[in-house]
């Protein structure tokens, strides 16, 4: 297995979680709060991809899949084009709405191909590129893609645990 491979296949588990997260639920569902302040479904899933989108565009030189394609105006959410959500206020999680589970999969999908079929060209020479210099040391490709790839999958587990309380 390659360097490429195995970035496809670690991007591959997030695109399989968050379908189990989200397939099937109902708009309530996916914007249910198991807590005044917890992160709901529509919300978790939507901020994975907007990261996702934002990082693998960033170091891939691309323009991200969100205003690209769109999404921005199909999801309607009362933010910048530009936010992925981090430091997001209660408010905040609340004002992401998803009426379907297409929706927010449609858009996963959307970046996943994006991400799927730039980093299935890399080779591991390509993992050593410095990207970010704002870090002490600074932040490789590598590690930028690991950063990606944990803190998805961190979250889509969180959208299968709310889904797993909410269905019981």
């Amino acid at each position: 297995m390659n360097v490429a491979d195995l970035l496809v296949d670690g991007f591959g588990r997030i695109q399989g979680v968050v379908h189990r997260a989200v397939d099937g639920l109902t708009g309530e569902q996916l914007t249910a709060r198991l807590g005044p302040d917890a992160n709901s479904i529509a919300w978790l899933v939507w901020h994975l991809a907007r990261v996702q989108d934002d990082h693998v565009a960033d170091v891939a030189g691309t323009e991200q899949v969100w205003t690209g394609q769109d999404w921005h105006r199909r999801f309607g959410l009362p933010f910048p084009p530009a936010d992925i959500g981090y430091g997001h206020s209660s408010a905040d999680v609340a004002a992401v709405q998803a009426d379907s589970p297409e929706l927010l999969t449609g858009y996963y999908d959307a970046v996943h191909e994006h991400t799927v079929g730039w980093v299935s060209k890399l080779d591991e020479s390509a993992l050593d590129r410095v990207v970010d210099e704002g870090w002490d040391p600074p932040v490789t490709l590598g590690v930028r893609l690991l950063s990606v790839l944990s803190d998805d999958l961190q979250h889509a587990g969180q959208a299968a645990f709310v889904r797993g309380v909410l269905l019981g």
